[in-house]
């Protein structure tokens, strides 16, 4: 197998302090600086942030965030999980990225998705009868910017653009740019198109079941003579001391968040036995380091991935309990991923 990577992503879900009350979003904006400091120190290859404009999730401006954790980190790759490109514009995106990418010396990432949550969309001006539309057209605008200097183009959502370039370059090392796919077929043609990076988003259910968009992106790669890059897959977890604790630890939070999405969706309630079922065969890794580690490679070693981005929080784990899983995440649980999938 090539060279894998091991990343961690977070949504800077409102955490409680040790009353149980919701801390206030500055300082859990300022929490996620520090876990991002710590993801470092403990040799994690990637931090993403996601990007939310609703009141359980901190992070609305993932790059200042990521400014900042490239200002007290040397190694850790730095990105967003994702940035909501229909809702914004593709050349401050560029820029943003561009700067960050500049003052961490090459560090910056971006993966570019339409977002699960469509607040951003009437937040900005957004018609949400656009959705597909939107995304379709901002990303063959940034496809072409990360591809090209003079870039001219034109579409029905924002001003044409004729031999233009855009500052800052990238320099001798270009960002990288993921899209994430949640299990569309053409949206995994429509990487390849790009000549982009693919990141599937597995949230539930066994990961084997996204074993045909993987050979869909590889024959796309072969019909359309791009090269194949590296895949990853961006998938929920949490790391204790035990696989008990771990389960014990998470599951108030997680009941809580999805409650609250499962009555704004019309989903029906979490059950135990369910979020039980979905840790031992589906995709969510919540565990001791061995049980993590070992779930992890199996899907890296069955998916032929070679990038795998836990998110970290889910709900309001307190933000002490999220250092304790970073910790043991870069400390234990990475190095047994990559022995096991050495042998």
């Amino acid at each position: 197998m090539s060279a894998i990577e091991l990343g961690l992503d977070t949504f800077g879900d409102v955490t409680v302090d040790e009353t149980g009350a919701l801390k206030p979003m500055d300082q859990v904006l300022r929490d996620v600086v520090e876990q991002g400091v710590l993801a470092d120190q403990v040799g994690i290859h990637f931090i993403g942030l996601g990007e939310h404009h609703r009141p359980d999730f901190a992070i609305s401006s993932p790059e200042i965030l990521l400014a900042a954790i490239a200002a007290r980190t040397e190694k850790i790759q730095l990105g967003t999980a994702v940035t909501v490109l229909s809702s914004d514009d593709p050349v401050r995106v560029f820029q943003r990225f561009s700067t960050l990418n500049a003052i961490s010396n090459g560090r910056a990432e971006v993966i570019l998705a339409r977002g699960s949550f469509t607040e951003s969309y009437p937040l900005f001006g957004y018609d949400l009868n656009d959705y597909d539309m939107l995304f379709e057209e901002k990303l063959d605008l940034f496809a072409k910017l990360v591809h090209g200097a003079d870039v001219t183009w034109q579409g029905q959502h924002r001003t044409a653009l004729t031999n233009q370039r855009v500052y800052p370059p990238v320099g001798d090392k270009p960002f990288t740019t993921w899209v994430g796919v949640g299990g569309s077929p053409e949206s995994v043609v429509r990487v390849v198109r790009q000549d982009l990076q693919l990141m599937l988003a597995i949230i539930g259910g066994d990961p084997r079941r996204f074993l045909p968009y993987i050979d869909l992106y590889q024959r796309a790669c072969q019909q359309m003579q791009r090269p194949e890059r590296p895949v990853g897959i961006h998938s929920p977890g949490f790391v204790a001391a035990t696989d008990e604790a771990a389960r014990e630890t998470f599951w108030p939070h997680y009941k809580d968040m999805y409650g609250r999405l499962g009555r704004e969706r019309g989903w029906p309630p979490v059950t135990k036995d369910r979020y039980i079922d979905e840790i031992e065969n589906g995709s969510l890794y919540i565990g001791g380091p061995e049980t993590v580690a070992k779930k992890i490679a199996a899907a890296m070693r069955d998916l032929g991935i070679q990038r795998f981005d836990m998110k970290y929080t889910t709900g309001p784990v307190p933000h002490e309990q999220q250092m304790t899983c970073i910790e043991l995440y870069g400390t234990k649980v990475i190095p047994m991923v990559k022995d096991i999938l050495a042998r």
